[in-house]
């Protein structure tokens, strides 16, 4: 009988409290609520077990004193080696100590009860119910406090230090959305107000164009891009805005072309701010669109196979000495595909890629 408890109790423990998915998973949520409730559920537990073994050796009222001096007594070995002998030497790799600590905790508990119990209570041993079982039940119940102690230190320090590394990483996410937002070049800014500042002398249509679009552009970059998504809308209006103002730089027509299908859908997609914006904004960098000639850049965007399908095509300039070479797409590709895999892990397809010697090719694929 003793046997089949502590078997059925052991495996309890360790099918509800030794789950470290599913432990992970809630402590994910609220890991402080979940570890003081994993301490009182054992110990409810403990309680319980104890109460059906100690019943064999004792009558009440002894029974119910009996009980509560084993819990009261089992509560600080738990918490010698949860709060003590885990951090102290398990988590400072000094294994051997912890080894040789938490057995002495064990002898020395075990040693305790069996002195003790008997000549305070008056415990009923005869052929049937020995002491020897006594003796079988005190080891059995003192290993289980020490291992479940041991077990859910180290899974609590553990599941910190794993938490530890997933806010930097969330940090580190978060600094590269942080660079999408600043991608906006200050030069360029720079530069656009200085061209409007010399076309204001002779004001023209293409002065009020100029401000306008600088304006949604900053709002844009101030606005929209604070949120943790925007609409595809939004998206492509920074986007026209920035290709309106190249316009206006070079005060000529550039051969950017836009071909938009499923526009019905562009307010209905929400996506992170500024991952097509640097997409295009790489596109502009790296065709000398404006500045040598039978440069071009091509975007589309349509829905198809139930997944979100934005490319852009592009010349390559001649120069790429001076404007940069494609195939090094530098922190904006990296932070794109940084902020995809936060969003869309295991449902996006990105590739960059040069299609020939003066063409290169922009695709994002997102499964809706």
């Amino acid at each position: 009988m003793f046997l089949i408890i502590n078997i059925v109790f052991i495996l309890l423990v360790f099918r509800i409290l030794f789950n470290a998915k599913v432990l992970k998973r809630l402590m994910e949520y609220h890991w402080g609520f979940l570890l003081k409730f994993q301490h009182i559920f054992f110990l409810l537990i403990f309680m319980i077990i104890t109460f059906f073994t100690e019943n064999y050796f004792l009558d009440v009222p002894e029974l119910i004193w009996g009980v509560l001096s084993v819990i009261i007594f089992n509560v600080g070995i738990y918490s010698l080696v949860y709060f003590y002998l885990v951090p102290e030497f398990y988590l400072s790799n000094k294994y051997p100590e912890f080894i040789l600590y938490a057995l002495i905790s064990f002898l020395v508990s075990s040693l305790f009860r069996i002195l003790l119990q008997p000549a305070v209570f008056h415990m009923n041993f005869n052929e049937t119910l020995s002491n020897t079982k006594f003796l079988y039940n005190v080891y059995t119940a003192q290993g289980i406090v020490i291992l479940v102690a041991s077990f859910l230190g180290i899974t609590k320090d553990k599941f910190l230090i794993e938490q530890d590394f997933k806010d930097l990483g969330e940090e580190k996410d978060q600094l590269y959305l942080d660079l999408l937002k600043s991608k906006m070049n200050p030069h360029f800014l720079l530069n656009t107000l200085n061209n409007i500042y010399s076309k204001s002398f002779q004001p023209s249509e293409n002065t009020s164009e100029s401000i306008l679009q600088l304006s949604k552009l900053l709002q844009y970059v101030i606005y929209d891009t604070s949120k943790e998504k925007i609409s595809m809308a939004q998206e492509f209006s920074s986007i026209k805005s920035l290709a309106g103002l190249y316009q206006l730089k070079y005060n000529k027509e550039l051969n950017i072309r836009f071909s938009i299908e499923d526009e019905e859908t562009l307010e209905l997609i929400d996506i992170p701010p500024s991952v097509c914006l640097t997409l295009f904004e790489n596109a502009l960098k790296h065709s000398a669109v404006g500045i040598e000639a039978e440069t071009y850049i091509n975007v589309s965007y349509k829905i198809q196979d139930q997944e979100l399908l934005f490319e852009i095509e592009n010349s390559v300039s001649k120069k790429k000495n001076l404007v940069g070479n494609m195939n090094d797409s530098g922190l904006g590709n990296e932070a794109v595909i940084n902020i995809l895999e936060k969003n869309y892990a295991g449902k996006y397809t990105f590739i960059s890629e040069p299609v020939d010697h003066n063409n290169y090719q922009t695709i994002l694929k997102i499964k809706l």
